[in-house]
């Protein structure tokens, strides 16, 4: 009885626990009651539970469903084409800008000169005397204007108010831009932001008119809306185009990206001249009371335009099937053979009846359309090309930068971001810092070397200045820019071939001057001539830096991680198709042909590095043993003028010629026996063997015939 009570008492406990968590119910199997009446196969059947009520039927789902226009679709997914935030949509902006205006300079074969301009709105509208920088988001005006060739008319609505609208996408020729999307998007941001329209003014030559357009983006149809439409007879450039456009942007985070983007573009642009306005507040003007605008110009290093590209036909080798098929079905050629020999590169009439040799009907008469209808025929074609050998596609497609434009370049870009302020505190990198820095006041100079000489003797503190030591002879490859000597070196690779498509590498550097030793080196990508400031750990350019092994060209390199040291480093890659990781064109994808490239390049750049820091170890070892003998060149020069009665200043005069030629000597010796290094082990020491051990060595005759000509004198 006991026992029966306690599970009674247990049951009814655990049924109003049950009672307060009813979601234990999901996890029992209950049973149903049996029906009245039911057979014995029905009561084993599981009770069956009532549908759901349907939402909504096909017919319904049918009517919601349209089509998606790519603007629309790029309007909420804006980050897509870099306008992720108001401090990055303001560089975007000006990029897409910048790159259309030098690709239509260089394409007319005219000299680039591009005014670039942003300004404060609220900083302008304001009263002097309340002016200030914007902080956080405001509103800006971008202008950009250069002096290409104009645009016609009729296009220009559709270029600037159209997404995917351009010249470049279907061409395979270097070009910085390649999508037609990225002014139109632009123009878009600025739209969504502001509700204002671009504002374009074009004009294709002297006699003719200048049109102005503002022009809106209709997004719902991808389509331009022109508000405005007027003509000038009197414009202030007799061709060229200027794009207005409001946005809403972040100076305050985002200008040190628009101060990188300009120094970078100068530098892989040495034939185009910029002129960079910029608001700044009154602390970083020279002699201004109050915030306004700055104007930095950068001038060409060079008026050589950069080799022309020329626009080619794709490599069969980089075609795939399903562009094969639709290659032919557009083709107008009568046979498969008129259609590989026009169609494509580097396809000879022997080349083609050699990819046909390897496809069963390559003798019969076949159309193109064939291919197009019948995907084996299209397939056994598409395996033949690829196991025939053909030459690699033509590379006057590609325009680099070049050796010597390179290195001059970088003489310019050095020379307007050097800092010409201490030493000690580095190099500027970067133009807002380089016009914030403040020179040292005279009697900050005294004061500072006032505090320096405490602690010191009086006899030291009264002894004359040194005098200052001369420059060294000029060397190969060293620049002296604004004081400081850098050591430059360029590379340029032959053209290579991925997917079928050419491309070409280089890589250039600046070591020494004053930048810090201690830091991680400076590197600068660029493709087809763009900067590229973001995702610098996602781009294939870093990873080829950082795989290579920078510690066999003497610089210290953690462990995958680009090299330590006082160095900047230039990688450009030029090809007609960039593969960038994204639409907004911030990364290399990581192709192991272009990877590749990029080492080799490095490791050629990092053998002359290596050549040029030991030559200079060398000469400091050499200039150290020089200075410790010459510390006591004074007291030997006195000491030997009071026993032989004459002056010491020719004495030292003397034992300093002695010294610069014995150091000189020793260091000549050194030079030849590491280059002679090899053949020395190679040759066991058979002039030891044949001199004896009482002989003296060659050196030790040559210190000795030294000494005595020493005392002679």
């Amino acid at each position: 009885m006991a026992k029966a009570s306690a599970r009674a008492a247990g049951a009814s406990r655990s049924t109003a626990r049950r009672a307060k968590r009813p979601q234990m119910d999901l996890f029992e199997d209950k049973a149903t009651p049996p029906v009245v009446g039911a057979t014995p196969e029905e009561a084993a059947a599981p009770a069956a539970r009532p549908a759901p009520a349907r939402r909504a039927t096909a017919e319904s789902m049918a009517q919601k469903q349209r089509e998606i226009s790519v603007s629309e679709f790029f309007v909420k997914n804006r980050h897509l084409l870099g306008f992720d935030n108001p401090s990055k949509a303001l560089l975007t902006t000006i990029k897409e800008a910048v790159d259309n205006s030098l690709d239509a300079c260089e394409e007319a074969g005219i000299l680039p000169e591009l005014t670039l301009e942003v300004h404060d709105l609220a900083l302008e509208a304001r009263r002097p005397q309340d002016a200030e920088l914007t902080k956080g988001e405001g509103r800006f005006l971008v202008v950009v204007q250069d002096n290409g060739p104009g645009i016609v008319k009729a296009q220009v609505p559709k270029i600037f108010g159209k997404l995917l609208y351009g010249s470049k996408f279907h061409r395979l020729k270097q070009s910085r831009g390649q999508q037609g999307i990225g002014i139109s998007a632009a123009a878009m941001y600025g739209q969504l932001t502001t509700g204002k329209p671009i504002r374009v003014t074009s004009r294709v030559g002297r006699k003719k008119d200048a049109h102005v357009f503002e022009i809106q983006l209709d997004t719902r149809k991808n389509e331009p809306v022109v508000t405005h439409d007027e003509a000038l007879s009197e414009w202030h450039q007799e061709h060229g185009t200027r794009v207005e456009l409001e946005i809403v942007a972040n100076w305050q985070q985002g200008q040190r990206f628009v101060n990188r983007y300009v120094e970078h573009t100068a530098l892989a642009n040495p034939h185009a001249t910029i002129h960079y306005t910029r608001p700044v507040g009154a602390a970083q003007r020279e002699n201004a009371d109050r915030p306004g605008n700055e104007t930095l110009s950068f001038p060409r290093a060079t008026t050589e335009l950069p080799k022309e590209a020329v626009e080619i036909k794709p490599h069969p080798h980089g075609v795939e099937l399903g562009a094969l098929m639709l290659m032919a079905q557009e083709s107008k050629s009568r046979d498969v053979s008129g259609f590989l020999q026009s169609a494509f590169s580097r396809v000879s009439a022997g080349a083609a009846a050699d990819i046909l040799s390897h496809v069963p009907w390559g003798r019969k008469a076949v159309k193109p359309r064939q291919l197009a209808e019948n995907r084996a025929m299209a397939e056994a074609l598409h395996k033949a090309i690829g196991e025939t050998k053909l030459m690699s596609p033509p590379t006057n497609c590609l325009s680099p930068i070049g050796d010597e434009l390179m290195r001059k370049g970088l003489v310019s870009f050095l020379t307007v971001i050097e800092s010409e302020g201490d030493e000690e505190e580095g190099a500027q990198l970067d133009l807002d810092s380089a016009g914030m820095k403040s020179k040292r006041a005279p009697r900050a100079e005294k004061a500072a070397r006032a505090e320096k000489g405490k602690g010191k003797g009086k006899a030291e503190a009264a002894a004359p200045a040194p005098e200052p030591v001369p420059d060294a002879p000029a060397e190969e490859g060293v620049e002296k820019i604004k004081g400081h000597n850098y050591f430059i070196a360029t590379v340029t690779r032959s053209p290579k071939v991925y997917r079928g498509n050419p491309f070409q590498v280089e890589v250039g550097l600046a070591y020494g001057g004053s930048w810090p030793a201690d830091k991680t080196i400076e590197l600068f990508r660029f493709a087809n001539r763009v900067p590229l400031l973001f995702q610098r750990g996602a781009c294939g350019i870093t990873e080829g830096i950082v795989k290579t092994d920078w510690r066999n060209y003497l610089l210290s390199q953690p462990k995958n991680s680009l090299p330590v040291g006082p160095m900047a480093l230039l990688v450009h890659i030029a090809s007609v198709w960039v593969p960038f990781t994204s639409e907004s064109k911030e990364a290399v994808a990581h192709y192991p042909d272009i990877l590749k490239e990029i080492q080799l390049a490095a490791q050629e750049c990092g053998r002359k590095l290596a050549t040029f820091i030991r030559k200079r170890k060398a000469e400091d070892y050499q200039a150290e043993r020089r200075s410790i003998f010459e510390r006591y060149i004074e007291e030997v020069a006195i000491a030997i003028g009071k026993i032989t009665r004459r002056q010491p200043g020719p004495i030292k005069r003397e034992f300093l010629k002695v010294a610069h030629k014995v150091t000189a000597a020793e260091m000549a010796e050194e030079e030849k026996a590491a280059l002679e290094k090899g053949e020395d082990e190679a040759r066991p020491a058979k002039g030891k063997a044949a001199r004896g051990k009482d002989q003296p060595s060659p050196k030790a005759k040559r210190r000795a015939r030294a000494a005595d000509e020493a005392e002679e004198e």
